[in-house]
């Protein structure tokens, strides 16, 4: 039997409904009475982020790592604008976020009342799909509605716009079980004439890969299973964007490493060179094709993706399936041992033959330095003193980034936690926060540039707050790294605005805040310092000062195709007049 509640007891118990554990939100005017509620209730915890881009960042850190929907709680205006880099980081790498935010009354929209906006119209263009809630009657069930849009078919962050007196109104509560979710159901089932086509193609092809993204690890944990048992079967290479990382092992025989911009020589020479290519849960995003004109040009290509925008939408496809990962993948599988268990392996042993023989240019090889630290190995050691650990991965947006997906090893989904799509700086240290909050008991490290790190390093205050431990490991080059390397390459070393000339002392910014503050600077101190910010049990940030002008390698050039890389300090110039890679 339902029960009459104010809106705001009805926000407070559609999320208990839910299952919500944690909010992630700043209080403001229009939503004080769903604080109220908060205040006076001890199952659903809420973190007070120090700005809402946090709470929204934290939100996504908290869903990657859960695989459950991150919630925000904002209030009107400044607070839901402040939300909305946050809420398009979130649909652009697919993470399920439910946005509430709070609005003026409804006798007040439109009337330019004070901290008004049009949340609706402001969001709509970032969001799965939002609601602007105006009578309390239909409150509870649109809540109940957007969790289900946000966690069905492709993730992604919905918002929910209560006006405040909405909120103080009363009605009946509708609970959960009879929340209408019909009008959103994304097929899930792969067409299975299409399956059979794909198994087909798999049985004889000479020279597969697998090419996986974040679906994988969105589908959850069963989809990542049957990636790894296809991949160890069959015997095809697999390699992974920058989303993809930990859905099948780092330490897995068939595992090529990152493709990419930044991607390995092996896997993008590799998916150059296939004849099949077969793509699971990823979108062929502009940083994994190069041009895409010279993308794969002698290959088939199979895309398995839940979200029908995603299919053809940027390469044309010989076996488009749409469906969830893991329902398709375990009929491929069924499928194929049914069929026998079928590939030519004497031509994808040839194939292997000529992939290893690409691992022998050793592309990420680096010699440490004896007076100052390389990035690269400050990454090394810090995979070295932290592997086999109950570890989670965040990084802010840059080179720094990079180097983390091409030295940090991730044996599972889920551990990893970073700015694909929209490639937000200040993403890092927030998600650090929400995956802390997560796993109270786990290593959690952000690896950041100082110019990430500075956009949200206020966050510092409610790391502080709630005894959260995080570590932020901060490759310190003074500059805006990755801009300044394009400048470098790209742009006649003209270095416009990419130096930093007023840092702060990141010790005692981390003193500042009660947190421990630890600067390296010399590699003979280096794995001493690290394993000092391990030991100590609280919130640290490690400056670690590196080497100023040290590029990410390697590198595709701005529209370049994939099969041309810059392996070492050459120019762009250089690297197209050889018609492929450069190593120096």
């Amino acid at each position: 039997m339902t029960k009459a509640m104010t809106g705001a007891k009805m926000v407070v118990q559609a999320l208990k409904d839910q299952g919500v554990e944690v909010v992630f939100g700043y209080p403001g005017g229009a939503v004080l009475p769903i604080y109220d509620e908060l205040f006076q209730q001890n199952d659903i915890r809420h973190v007070l982020v120090r700005h809402e881009q946090a709470a929204t960042h934290a939100a996504e850190g908290y869903a990657r790592s859960t695989g459950k929907p991150g919630v925000v709680l904002v209030t009107s205006g400044p607070g839901a604008t402040n939300a909305v880099t946050g809420i398009t980081d979130a649909l652009m790498d697919s993470i399920p976020m439910v946005v509430l935010s709070g609005q003026v009354p409804t006798f007040l929209i439109g009337s330019d009342g004070f901290q008004e906006a049009d949340t609706v119209g402001i969001t709509r263009p970032c969001t799965k799909h939002n609601w602007l809630v105006k009578d309390t009657d239909r409150l509870s069930a649109t809540i109940h509605e957007a969790f289900h849009v946000a966690t069905s078919g492709r993730p992604g962050p919905v918002l929910v716009d209560i006006p405040k007196d909405v909120q103080f109104a009363s009605a009946e509560y509708q609970p959960k079980s009879k929340a209408k979710t019909d009008r959103y159901q994304p097929r899930i089932k792969g067409d299975m004439e299409m399956i059979t086509r794909l198994v087909e193609a798999l049985e004889t092809a000479e020279r597969p890969i697998l090419y996986t993204g974040g679906g994988v690890i969105n589908s959850g944990p069963a989809a990542s299973q049957l990636l790894r048992e296809l991949v160890d079967a069959t015997g095809v290479p697999i390699t992974s964007t920058l989303m993809g990382l930990g859905a099948y092992p780092a330490s897995g025989r068939n595992w090529l490493g990152m493709l990419g911009m930044h991607g390995l020589y092996e896997a993008n020479l590799a998916m150059h060179g296939c004849d099949l290519m077969i793509n699971v849960g990823a979108r062929f995003d502009d940083r994994i094709t190069g041009r895409i004109d010279a993308f794969s040009p002698r290959s088939r290509k199979a895309h398995i993706d839940i979200d029908p925008s995603s299919i053809n939408k940027v390469i044309a496809t010989d076996f488009p399936i749409l469906g969830d990962v893991g329902h398709v993948l375990e009929d491929v599988l069924r499928l194929w041992k049914a069929r026998g268990r079928k590939v030519n392996r004497e031509a994808i042993q040839r194939w292997w033959a000529q992939i290893e023989d690409w691992k022998k240019t050793d592309c990420l090889r680096f010699e440490p330095a004896k007076e100052v630290i390389r990035p690269q190995h400050a990454v090394a050691r810090l995979e070295a003193l932290t592997k086999g650990r109950d570890r989670y991965i965040t990084t802010e947006v840059g080179q720094h980034q990079m180097w983390a997906a091409q030295y940090l090893g991730f044996e599972d989904p889920n551990r990893w936690m970073t700015s694909g799509g929209l490639g937000t700086m200040g993403y890092g240290f927030p998600a650090s926060i929400g995956v802390q909050v997560a796993h109270p008991d786990a290593l959690v490290i952000n690896v950041a540039g100082e110019a990430s790190w500075l956009m949200n390093m206020q966050e510092m205050g409610t790391a502080i707050q709630y005894r959260l431990p995080v570590k932020q490991f901060i490759l310190n080059n003074e500059r805006l790294g990755m801009v300044r390397q394009w400048q470098e390459l790209l742009h006649g070393e003209r270095y416009s605005q990419s130096w930093s000339e007023a840092l702060p002392d990141f010790v005692k910014l981390a003193e500042a805040f009660g947190a421990k503050g630890i600067q390296c600077s010399d590699p003979a101190d280096l794995d001493d310092a690290i394993q000092e910010m391990l030991d100590y049990d609280g919130p640290v940030i490690f400056d670690c000062l590196v080497e100023k002008h040290e590029n990410c390698f390697p590198m595709i050039p701005s529209g370049e195709p994939h099969n041309k890389m810059l392996l070492g300090q050459a120019s762009t110039k250089d690297a197209i007049k050889s018609g492929g890679a450069v190593l120096v």
